[in-house]
């Protein structure tokens, strides 16, 4: 006889612990007892006898009389067994009948051609429960003695063990030791049926209980003589039939020895192992519906009936799946099957001590599954994953029933609030993770240690990243497939709680982060990655379900890994920001504005801030972010505010147009021949010298702001200028050669522009060149002209002395300036000196006085203006001169006309503009500033500084103006 290959478990009985020391063998010897017994006394028929088993010593005695129910070789136990038919309830079972198996007690010590193939039940039972046929004879003989005792009585009706103790004798032992452990046997089975574990419960003042225990405790020091019907065995009978003849109810005559929980649990788990056969211990014998069929016999006697055979068959598959190393998966789906019909008998009794072992059972079962379900990623692998479906499924089936029907506390709740296999699920689910992702984030801290003296190692979080991506992968592939019978989003629950556990790291990580580094960088776009392919999953998985996911995806909240690199961009952005400006400041501070600083004439501080901005720009697209274009409209805007900063800075404290051109004196009229009239004039020289010089008396102390200096600045901008649309092209080419870049990054031109520089520059150009030109003529060439032109004699302080110093201006202007922004500033001059000639001309003061005779110098002298700017072809283009010299033509002609003719056109201009109210007395018109032939205000200057009497007196009578200020 093979011996067992079954492996020891972790799994202790749920059926119940004994109080007694019964050992298992000595269940299993107690337990064939029974079996024999009842199966000799159950039968009223007799059946076919094998020949094979007319030796005396197996099963006997053939061809025993039709109504001998007491024979030893009863037939219930004689009957044939045939192996022809499948077996009815191998198929309900779906265990499958391998026709290649060995048949129990078949082996290596089989002669040829002789079977020792077992014929019958009862020798099947004794080769299955390793009972040795010495053993088998014994009690055979001892059950015919008892037999005889037992005319109209049924087997339940007698202790089994007590008449045992009495029909057999010393004699019937191969020797004394044999029989003291058999008698010690059936002592401890009557103290464990009858005092530890009794049916019918004991009250403790019980004079039998008390008696028993003493006789008991008694034998098993010293063995007593019981093979008679001496003294000693008359006060054990008394005290055993007292005890087991107590009623439990049923008014039955039954004795209840062997019937109380767990000791007939234990006994029934003993004859239903020997429904697995002893040659392949994963397989049920072919013959299992025979066996079944006399084991069911012995419910009279252990107490069991329908409901605690299922509850104990679905724990012996269970067992036996996990004893044998958890191979067999028809003992697994078997076992599950059997737990539907223990489902069906948990909703139809509320019997305690059945739901007390049910309970215990169940939670054994679900135990051992959840053991392996909470971190399924440690128990399944390739090898074995096909176990997992039924693991999962004897696991939820045991975890139903508890809650279902075990629990008081399902009761209490509407049963539609509870899906108990779905929460399951998800527990198994969420555990497993946490426990994976656990083993993965030691796997990554080991593998950065071991890669810390390695060329840029990969930071922590990186790696788990890809190990929990890599994780998510295979649970979807793997897992999640098996799980979503039982929950229909396994793998969104799968992913939510890997994102969470992420999360943690992450979030903390995000925290602590006080600058943009490559492996800061590095961690976020791998939780980036991460969240997008985990989100991807989830969404995918919940296509179907009721609410597209939304619950799973509620359980996601974003890691802000974007807005964690946007953030440390913006930083860094903001760092450079600050850092270029505090430069700005300084530099501009020590900026001389030096001509022959280079070749190009601008300044060095505008090259060093463009190589700046060009190296800002390029370490930005170095960045290893996934956002460049989304960032850039943040750089490109700070870089712009700092140039546009730096053009101000440059243009502050240069001045303007009006702050060169002089203040008009009051209207006088002209002293007609006064001999003091050049004396005057000195005077009024030298006063408004004065005046002009405080005006300007601010641009006089730098250095910095003389013309030379103030073309460079205008070079400057230009430069500026000139370089945004390089840098423009520079930045499309670093989005091209982005990954992240998208067609309408390009196609957004708005975003790669720098829009307030080139305005700035623009207008600093414009204001710059108008101040060069009007500090020229009113501010560097005042002496020739406010203080010289047309003062005293016109004909003695013509207009040459004017030309030569422009001329010397206009070459600086040339040498200096670039030639993109040259005439811009030449046609400011030339504007800028015919206001000025306009203005000596009409506001000149009383030290000017003109005939109608000197009108022609006059013209003469604005013809050589022109000619200056126009320079033989060489200067401005003739139609721009003469675009800005059109308003000093249209009023030069007005010193040819005579006085009267003056007079009469201002008051007919007067009256036009002011109306009837003009008509009794002229009103003054005010200084607009606009010279026009047409306009009041220029028709009475041409008449104050007209030098004859009519224009004299006419300024006399109609404003009473002085002849000097």
């Amino acid at each position: 006889m093979p011996p067992s290959k079954l492996t020891s478990t972790d799994l202790q009985s749920p059926l119940g612990q004994l109080a007694s020391q019964l050992t298992d063998s000595d269940l299993r010897l107690t337990a064939y007892d029974v079996f024999l017994a009842v199966c000799r006394t159950s039968s009223s028929k007799p059946l076919s006898s094998s020949a094979s088993a007319s030796n005396s010593d197996s099963l006997g005695y053939n061809s025993p009389s039709q109504n001998n129910n007491h024979s030893p070789n009863s037939p219930a136990l004689q009957r044939s067994l045939t192996s022809a038919a499948a077996s009815k309830m191998k198929k309900a079972l779906g265990l499958k009948s391998p026709g290649s198996k060995k048949s129990p007690g078949s082996g290596p010590g089989s002669g040829e051609g002789k079977s020792k193939r077992p014929t019958t039940v009862g020798e099947l039972m004794r080769i299955q429960m390793r009972i040795p046929e010495t053993v088998d004879s014994r009690v055979r003989r001892a059950l015919l003695r008892i037999g005889g005792g037992l005319v109209g009585r049924r087997i339940e009706s007698v202790v089994l063990p007590l008449e045992l103790l009495q029909q057999l004798k010393q004699s019937d032992f191969t020797d004394q030791q044999e029989y003291d452990a058999w008698q010690k046997r059936n002592l401890k089975v009557l103290e464990a049926g009858l005092l530890l574990h009794p049916r019918v419960s004991l009250d403790k003042s019980n004079n039998a209980s008390q008696r028993l225990r003493q006789i008991i405790h008694a034998a098993l020091d010293r063995p007593i003589e019981t093979g008679k019907n001496n003294e000693s065995m008359q006060v054990l009978r008394s005290a055993v039939m007292s005890l087991a003849s107590r009623s439990d109810g049923s008014f039955s005559d039954s004795c209840h020895w062997a019937d109380g929980i767990p000791l007939n649990l234990r006994l029934y788990e003993m004859l239903l192992e020997t429904c697995f056969d002893i040659n392949d211990e994963t397989s049920i014998v072919e013959e299992v519906d025979e066996l079944m069929e006399h084991i069911k016999k012995t419910w009279v006697v252990l107490g069991i009936n329908q409901m605690l055979h299922n509850l104990c068959f679905t724990w012996v598959l269970f067992h036996r799946f996990v004893a044998t190393g958890q191979v067999e998966m028809d003992l697994l789906y078997a076992a599950d099957g059997q737990l539907a019909e223990v489902a069906k008998d948990a909703k139809a009794t509320k019997d305690p001590g059945y739901s007390r072992i049910l309970s215990s059972t169940l939670t054994s079962v679900l135990g051992w599954a959840e053991k392996r379900l909470l971190a399924y990623h440690d128990t399944f692998d390739s090898g074995n994953i096909y176990t997992m479906q039924g693991i999962v499924s004897l696991g939820v089936s045991a975890a139903k029933i508890l809650v279902e029907d075990v629990s008081s506390e399902y009761r209490r709740k509407r049963k539609g609030e509870v899906d108990v296999a779905r929460n399951r699920i998800d527990t198994y689910i969420r555990s497993s993770l946490r426990t994976a992702f656990a083993q993965r984030m030691e796997k990554a801290d080991s593998s950065r240690r071991a890669s810390k003296n390695q060329p840029n190692p990969l930071p922590v979080l990186a790696i788990l990243a890809k190990d929990v991506g890599e994780l998510a992968v295979h649970e979807t592939k793997v897992f999640s497939p098996i799980l979503k019978g039982w929950h229909p989003l396994a793998a969104g629950v799968a992913v939510a709680t890997l994102h969470s556990c992420y999360a943690n790291e992450i979030k903390q990580f995000i925290s602590g982060i006080m600058e943009l580094t490559p492996d800061a960088v590095q961690v976020l776009r791998a939780a980036d990655k991460l969240e997008k392919d985990l989100v991807q999953i989830a969404v995918e998985d919940a296509v179907d379900s009721e609410d597209g996911g939304k619950a799973i995806i509620r359980e996601m909240p974003p890691y802000e890994a974007e807005t964690a690199i946007a953030n440390l961009v913006k930083g860094w952005i903001k760092t450079r920001l600050d850092r270029l400006k505090e430069w700005v400041d300084r530099n501009l501070q020590q900026e001389v504005w030096n001509p022959q600083a280079n070749q190009e004439g601008y300044a060095p501080s505008a090259v060093e801030i463009l190589r700046i901005i060009d190296e800002t720009l390029d370490a930005f697209f170095q960045l290893p972010i996934p956002t460049h274009p989304a960032l850039l409209p943040d750089l490109m805007a700070g870089l712009d505010k700092c140039l546009q900063y730096y053009v101000m800075k440059a243009k502050s404290g240069c001045g303007t147009r009006n702050t060169y051109i002089p203040t008009m004196p009051a209207l006088t009229r002209c002293e007609i021949g006064s001999k003091f009239q050049g004396v005057w004039k000195k005077k009024e020289k030298s006063q408004n010298s004065q005046k002009r010089n405080s005006q300007v008396a601010t641009m006089n102390g730098d250095n910095s702001f003389g013309i030379p200096q103030l073309c460079v600045r205008i070079n400057t901008f230009h430069r500026i200028r000139s370089e945004m649309d390089v840098l423009e092209k520079r930045i499309i080419t670093h989005l091209r050669n982005c990954e992240s870049a998208h067609v309408e990054d390009f196609s957004n031109g708005l975003s790669k522009k720098f829009e307030l520089t080139p305005s700035a520059c623009v207008e600093g150009v414009q204001l710059l060149s108008e101040a060069v030109a009007y500090k020229i003529v009113f501010h560097d060439l005042s002496h020739v002209l406010w203080d010289g032109l047309y003062v005293g004699e016109p004909s003695s302080s013509r207009i040459d002395p004017l030309l030569q110093e422009l001329e010397r201006n206009l070459l600086i202007i040339s040498e200096t300036v670039h030639e993109r922004v040259r005439t811009r500033i030449i046609t400011d001059t030339m504007k800028a000196s015919c206001d000025g000639f306009l203005l000596v001309l009409l506001a000149g003061g009383p030290s000017r006085a003109f005939s109608r005779q000197d009108s022609q110098i006059i013209e003469d002298d604005f013809k050589a203006l022109k000619d200056l700017f126009w320079a033989n072809g060489d200067g401005l283009p003739a139609d721009l001169i003469d675009k800005f010299s059109s308003t000093v033509r249209g009023v030069l002609p007005l010193f040819r006309t005579d006085s009267e003719s003056l007079i009469e056109r201002f008051r007919r201009v007067t009256l036009e503009t002011y109306g009837s109210s003009a008509r009794s007395r002229l009103p003054l018109p005010p200084t607009s500033g606009q010279w026009n032939p047409t306009e009041p205000n220029t028709l009475l200057r041409v008449l104050c500084y007209r030098n004859d009497e009519t224009a004299s007196k006419f300024l006399k009578k109609t404003y009473n103006l002085p002849k000097k200020l």
